[in-house]
């Protein structure tokens, strides 16, 4: 038997344990594919935090394997603008920002992920998704939702791609 791990950004770990558990694993937040992910779950975590949404949905300790490409993205299709504080965000907007991750991950999983510049997939072939992308990577671009033009920013030293004029 053999066992590789590819990981160029140095993102990941192999973890052994003979019980289930690792301390490095117990304070991870839910799996956004899994049914505890849910709007309930994400609004009620949010309440009284003071950081900004996209920084809390990719906190790992919140939900896990929600990256800075699929934040820009989710919060895009849901209409959420990025700098937004997470407890000021409604209840209703949960809703719609819950889905668009579940179906974001779930269309960046069926293509195979996002190859940008050194992601690939275990056999060496590129993810498709990026071509699909509607923010990421599209600074100074036009909105395919409102004809706006992409911005770029720096939040949490990464660059966030988003639309001014339909993410409020």
């Amino acid at each position: 038997t053999v066992m590789r791990l590819n990981d160029p950004r140095r993102f990941g770990a192999v973890l052994f344990s003979k019980n289930g558990s690792h301390p490095l694993l117990d304070s991870l937040g839910v799996e956004p594919l899994e049914d505890l992910f849910d709007e309930s779950y994400l609004y009620s975590k949010s309440r009284n935090k003071q950081q900004n949404i996209k920084a809390f949905v990719m906190d790992s300790k919140v939900v896990v394997g929600v990256g800075n490409i699929y934040a820009c993205e989710s919060l895009h299709q849901a209409g959420i603008n990025p700098e937004r504080k997470a407890g000021s965000v409604s209840k209703k907007r949960y809703v719609l920002l819950t889905q668009r991750i579940k179906t974001i991950l779930a269309q960046a999983i069926k293509a195979g992920g996002t190859t940008l510049q050194d992601f690939s997939q275990v056999d060496g072939s590129p993810g498709y998704f990026a071509q699909t992308l509607s923010v990421y990577g599209r600074e100074n671009k036009l909105c395919g939702t409102c004809s706006g033009k992409i911005a770029r920013i720096t939040q949490n030293q990464r660059s966030t791609f988003y639309c001014p004029l339909c993410q409020t």
